[in-house]
C-alpha cells in the first residue's frame, strides 16, 4: 500500500489520520504492554552459546606453564592476546588483556590522564585551564558520561556514514590545545552503524592537532558483530597513526562483552609501545594482575582466532532476523509517511531512528506509557541534549522476536501520533 506524506494531506485527511492514530494509541495501551529496547544487550538466548566457558579451563597452566591461580601477568594471557590481536589487526606486544569491562579501561585512561598527563604530556591534563574532547554525534551516551563526570568538555561534530565529519574535526583541534581527544566508534558505531573508512581514519591521524598529547579513543566495540555476511574491516588506525608520526595518538578499545559473557567476559586495549608501557605503569599501582583464569577460560573456549569468527556467525543467526523486523515494521507503518527516517545497518546493536524535528521526546513519552521502553530522547548527544529533538536510538537484540515485532508496532503507532499531532498544531 503506498502512503502519503503528512505534508501532502488536506486538513481533513490529516484530522482523520490524527483520530485513526488516537484510536490506535488507545488500543496499544490497552494491550498492557511490558517492552525494553532501551539498552543494546545480548539475549538469554546469545548468553547460552557460551555457557561451555562455565566448565573451564580443564587446565591452571598457560600456554607457558606458569600457573594462572597466582599473582603476576600484568599485561594479560600472552595466548589470548596473540588471538584477539590478530582479530583487531595488530601485534600482540601492543595488546593488554584485562578485566570484563573496556568501559574501566576508557576511564581508567582518561582519569591517569587527568592525574598524570597522557605518554606524552607535558603535564597532567587535570592541571589545565580547560580540557575539551571532540564527539561524533549521534554517539555513545557512556562515552559522554564518562566525560561529564571528569568535567570535560564536549563539542560535537557530524557522524557521516563513513565516520566522523573528518575537515569539522581537524577544525576544531588545529588550534585550541585545550582539546586533548576525541571518541569515535569506528566499526557498526553507536547508534548509527556507520563505519570509519580508511581515508578518515588517516585523516585522523595525520590531522595537525595545537595539543601535542591529542588522543583518538578508538573504541572498537562492535569489530566483530557483523549482521551480514560481507564482514566490514576495521580501518587500521595504529598503522596509519604511526605512519603519519603520531604512533601515540590512539588508543583502541575492545572486548568480549557481547561475544562470550557480558559482565564476566576479556576486555582489551591496544596502543603504541609508548601506551601500553604508560598504561601498565599506571596500572601496576594498584592491580598485581588481572583474572587469569578467566582469561584461560576464554582462550580454552575459542581456541583461536577462527574459533571466535565462528562464533560470532551464531551471534549473527540469532539477532539479524530481529533487526530485519525492525526494518520491516518500520517500512511498512512508516515508509512514505515523511515522519521519520532510518538505519539498515550491517553490524552492531542499535537502529538509529530520527522523527519529525521536536517530537522526539514525545514519542518516547507515549511509548513508556503504552508500556514499551525506549533509551530517553537525546541520550546519544552530550549533556542529553539532541538539539533538534529528533533522535531515537533502537536496541532489539535482547527481547524474543515477537517481542521485537510487538515493541516496534507500538513505536510506529507513537512515531505517526506525534507526527500527525504536531502536523495538526502547525
Amino acid at each position: 500500500m503506498n502512503a502519503t506524506a503528512l505534508a501532502d494531506l488536506s486538513a481533513d485527511d490529516l484530522a482523520a489520520l490524527l483520530e485513526e492514530q488516537r484510536a490506535a494509541y488507545d488500543d496499544l495501551k490497552a494491550r498492557g504492554l511490558k517492552l525494553d529496547l532501551t539498552r543494546g544487550k545480548p539475549s538469554s538466548q546469545q548468553l547460552d552459546l557460551a555457557d561451555d566457558l562455565l566448565r573451564l579451563p580443564t587446565s591452571t597452566k598457560d600456554a607457558s606453564g606458569t600457573d594462572v591461580r597466582n599473582y603476576g601477568g600484568l599485561q594479560g594471557l600472552q595466548e589470548l592476546r596473540e588471538m584477539f590481536a590478530e582479530l583487531l589487526w595488530v601485534d600482540a606486544d601492543q595488546v593488554v588483556a584485562g578485566g570484563n569491562s573496556s568501559l574501566s579501561m576508557m576511564r581508567d585512561c582518561l582519569v591517569w590522564m587527568m592525574l598524570f598527563g597522557a605518554v606524552d604530556s607535558e603535564r597532567p591534563w587535570g592541571r589545565e585551564e580547560k580540557v575539551r574532547f571532540v564527539c561524533p554525534v549521534p554517539g555513545y551516551d557512556r562515552h559522554f558520561t564518562l566525560l561529564e563526570s571528569l568535567g570535560i568538555e564536549m563539542l560535537t561534530v557530524p557522524m557521516r556514514e563513513d565516520g566522523p565529519d573528518a575537515e569539522a574535526v581537524a577544525a576544531l583541534v588545529a588550534d585550541d590545545p585545550s582539546i586533548k581527544g576525541m571518541w569515535i566508534v569506528p566499526t557498526y558505531a553507536n547508534p548509527t552503524g556507520a563505519i570509519c573508512s580508511q581515508e578518515v581514519a588517516a585523516r585522523l591521524a595525520a590531522m595537525p592537532t595545537a595539543a601535542p598529547d591529542f588522543k583518538i579513543f578508538w573504541d572498537n566495540a562492535y569489530a566483530l558483530h557483523h549482521l551480514t555476511a560481507d564482514e566490514a574491516k576495521s580501518a587500521d588506525i595504529l598503522t596509519l597513526a604511526s605512519a603519519a608520526g603520531h604512533p601515540d595518538r590512539p588508543i583502541m578499545f575492545a572486548s568480549t562483552s557481547k561475544i562470550s559473557y557480558a559482565g564476566a567476559g576479556v576486555a582489551f586495549i591496544a596502543a603504541s609501545a609508548g601506551n601500553v608501557s604508560w598504561y601498565l605503569a599506571h596500572l601496576g599501582t594498584g592491580s598485581i594482575g588481572p583474572d587469569k583464569v578467566n582469561q584461560l577460560r576464554h582462550a580454552e573456549f575459542f581456541g583461536s582466532a577462527q574459533g571466535v569468527r565462528d562464533h560470532m556467525v551464531k551471534h549473527r543467526e540469532i539477532i539479524a532476523p530481529k533487526f530485519a523486523e525492525v526494518d520491516r515494521v518500520l517500512s511498512e507503518r512508516l515508509g512514505g509517511r515523511g515522519v521519520a527516517t532510518w538505519n539498515t545497518p550491517t553490524g552492531g546493536y542499535f537502529v538509529n531512528l530520527d522523527v519529525v524535528p521536536g517530537t522526539a521526546s514525545r514519542v518516547v513519552a507515549l511509548a513508556k506509557e503504552a508500556g514499551i521502553a525506549l533509551t530517553p530522547a537525546g541520550s546519544s548527544f552530550p549533556y542529553k541534549r539532541d538539539p533538534d529533538d529528533t533522535n531515537i536510538r533502537l536496541a532489539p537484540t535482547m527481547p524474543p522476536l515477537e517481542e521485537v515485532t510487538a515493541a516496534m508496532e507500538g513505536v510506529a503507532t507513537c512515531v505517526l501520533l506525534a507526527a500527525a499531532e504536531k502536523a495538526a498544531a502547525a
